[in-house]
């Protein structure tokens, strides 16, 4: 191997322009290794990061809507107590112990409010088949609810029950018109 003093005194060995220029290219490939090394990197962190949001979310999700089962089952008696207090006799309906059932249900419908349950206004909306259960038609204002025959619920803006309803066919419209 030549070798070529370095201006001090020192002798260092020579380098050749093939040399330089294999350096060069050996350098340009680890640069490149270590881009693609920085790009996958990067990807995987944003990858970890979606994961992690994505992972809180449905924990959120689950969290709201654990106690939705146990909800829809507590909605047939909420609607029994309802039915029973709507057809008490007038007589009955001022005794204290039936103003205590009337309490226990408002307590329940509370309960159940301030975990996220709203009842569907249905009565003189127009039908949406998203929030409604059109059960029949009947004289009425066309595409109008002109009856709810079931409450429907709704959990977090999640319709866990839909109101069953009867929708108006435009007879009656037709009536008024002529």
């Amino acid at each position: 191997m030549p070798v070529e003093e370095n201006g001090q005194g020192e002798a260092v060995p020579a380098v050749s322009e093939e040399d330089i220029a294999g350096l060069k290219e050996a350098l340009a490939e680890e640069k490149t290794r270590a881009e693609g090394y920085l790009a996958n990197w990067q990807r995987v962190q944003a990858d970890f990061i979606n994961y992690k949001r994505r992972s809180e979310q449905e924990r959120e999700e689950f969290g709201k809507f654990a106690n939705a089962t146990l909800m829809f089952n507590l909605l047939s008696s909420l609607d029994d107590m309802e039915r029973a207090l709507a057809s008490l006799p007038v007589k009955l309906a001022n005794l204290t112990w039936v103003n205590g059932i009337r309490l226990i249900e408002r307590k329940l419908q509370a309960s159940l409010e301030t975990q996220g349950l709203q009842a569907i206004e249905a009565l003189g909306k127009e039908f949406d088949p998203n929030l409604h259960e059109a059960v029949r038609q009947d004289a009425g204002k066309e595409g109008v609810i002109i009856e709810e025959l079931q409450k429907g619920y709704q959990l977090h803006d999640r319709v866990i029950r839909p109101t069953m309803v009867v929708v108006g066919n435009g007879e009656a419209a037709e009536k008024e018109e002529n």
